[in-house]
């Protein structure tokens, strides 16, 4: 769709007025890539990517948002109840997680919703295995893409518990941008070695390897435009 379109659908959630809305795209990590200025492009011509943003800035000085009131939620008074009087309520979802840890000191929110699905529930994050499958034939060097965004970049760890992460296999990968969330090291832990923000630890769902060369953003264009 449109730019313009585009806008139209966002009136009806965010309550900004077309001519009054400038859209900016973000990537993953919130760094600004482009303002969405050309009505008349279609969405598609700024190159958004899965986990991309749209951050909507509000130009009406007398707008709900001016002055940060729709971002800045210190500024809206909010409600409060104290300790005390919460507990001497009846039927809150404290009690309820409070009776049912008493009969089972294992229970999560998901494992209820699982039992009431009929469904036999087992916690991801205490299996010493969870996701071997998954990281079943992934290498060090081998080249990877990895979800969302399709971030490509070598794999440089396989393995399982991580010390600090949930329990399982994980994947190490150094990406070729710095889309990532480290330099290869996880709570005071190294797995590998790479630039600060370029590396990252993945569970291997996410992870897919192949033929994924390093992407030139140059290759498309011609020499008069390079």
């Amino acid at each position: 769709m449109t730019v313009m379109r585009l806008k139209e659908k966002l009136k009806a959630h965010c309550g900004t007025s077309v001519p009054a809305m400038r859209l900016h795209l973000k990537d993953e990590r919130g760094n600004p890539l482009a303002v969405l200025a050309d009505e008349s492009k279609k969405l598609g011509f700024y190159s958004p990517q899965d986990g991309y943003t749209l951050h909507i800035q509000d130009t009406d000085p007398m707008s709900a948002s001016a002055n940060g009131w729709l971002e800045d939620v210190s500024k809206v008074q909010k409600y409060e109840i104290s300790d005390d009087d919460y507990n001497s309520r009846e039927n809150t979802y404290r009690k309820f997680k409070e009776g049912k840890l008493k009969e089972d000191p294992n229970w999560c929110l998901k494992k209820e919703m699982a039992l009431k699905r009929g469904e036999t529930w087992k916690d991801p994050e205490a299996d010493p295995d969870a996701q071997a499958s998954e990281a079943e034939g992934m290498e060090v060097g081998q080249r990877c893409e990895v979800a969302p965004g399709a971030k490509r970049g070598e794999v440089m760890f396989v393995g399982k518990d991580a010390e600090g992460l949930p329990l399982g296999w994980w994947v190490g990968v150094k990406f070729d941008e710095p889309v990532g969330k480290n330099d290869g090291s996880v709570k005071g832990r190294r797995y590998f070695q790479c630039l600060p923000g370029y590396g990252g630890l993945v569970r291997p769902a996410n992870v897919t390897v192949g033929d994924f060369p390093e992407v030139d953003e140059f290759d498309e264009l011609s020499d008069e435009e390079l």
